[in-house]
């Protein structure tokens, strides 16, 4: 279930924890690459800056980027810049969505994203905290899948499962909590089986899949996300 409030506090600590890693890298660890093919951690941190406010833009009812050109281009513009430019930026980006997101609306409406995607004004902040949560661990700079609170991974695993339609499989952790792919869990659908981590790794396509048990068939093929 969706609560905006709590969704705000756990965004609000989720980049807390990604400016204090942030500050530890100098100039030469922002060239070095990210986990993220063709991109170094200086790409990831233009990103991050530039998502939160196209989610500003989302918030205030504009289009969340102008095209994809633009997009990529101010990345580009963006990853080279020394790391008190990228840090400030962060912080600074990361501040306008925190005030857009906690200035009274309506919550219940729905709201443009990207390539048609529409959604509820109200998961927008969870939308960032994933943003923010998982390209920490795109860094490479020691925050792991199995360092998410597991909050966040339980939801993640859930916002990825309900996405992943046309590709049924019913996912399972090892704690006993279940999710299902596809929109259907019965008639010998494919069962895979492992830690919250390793199958939020698989479904975010951070890992390969390759530490979850498969019963009753093979490892589906995810769709890109």
């Amino acid at each position: 279930m969706t609560d905006h409030a709590h969704d705000l506090a756990a965004l609000r600590e989720a980049t807390d924890r990604l400016l204090s890693a942030t500050e530890k890298l100098d100039d030469a660890a922002l060239a070095e690459p990210s986990r993220l093919p063709g991109w170094s951690r200086g790409h990831v941190v233009a990103h991050l800056c530039r998502n939160a406010d196209a989610l500003v833009n989302v918030l205030q009812g504009r289009p969340m980027y102008a095209d994809s050109e633009t997009r990529d281009r101010e990345i580009e513009r963006d990853a080279p810049r020394p790391q008190p430019e990228q840090l400030a930026d962060l912080a600074a980006s990361a501040g306008r969505f925190m005030d857009a997101a906690a200035a009274p609306a309506d919550w219940s409406r729905t709201v443009a994203l990207r390539n048609g995607v529409t959604d509820s004004a109200s998961r927008i902040p969870f939308r960032r905290r994933i943003e923010v949560e998982l390209h920490h661990v795109d860094l490479g700079i020691g925050y792991e899948l199995e360092d998410l609170p597991d909050d966040f991974i339980a939801c993640e695993i859930d916002f990825l499962a309900e996405r992943f339609a046309g590709h049924p499989a019913v996912v399972a952790d090892d704690t006993g909590r279940k999710w299902t792919t596809g929109g259907g869990a019965e008639g010998g659908s494919v069962v895979v089986r492992g830690t919250a981590p390793e199958l939020l790794g698989w479904l975010s396509g951070r890992r390969d899949g390759s530490a979850l048990a498969v019963e009753g068939g093979t490892l589906p093929a995810l769709p890109p996300l």
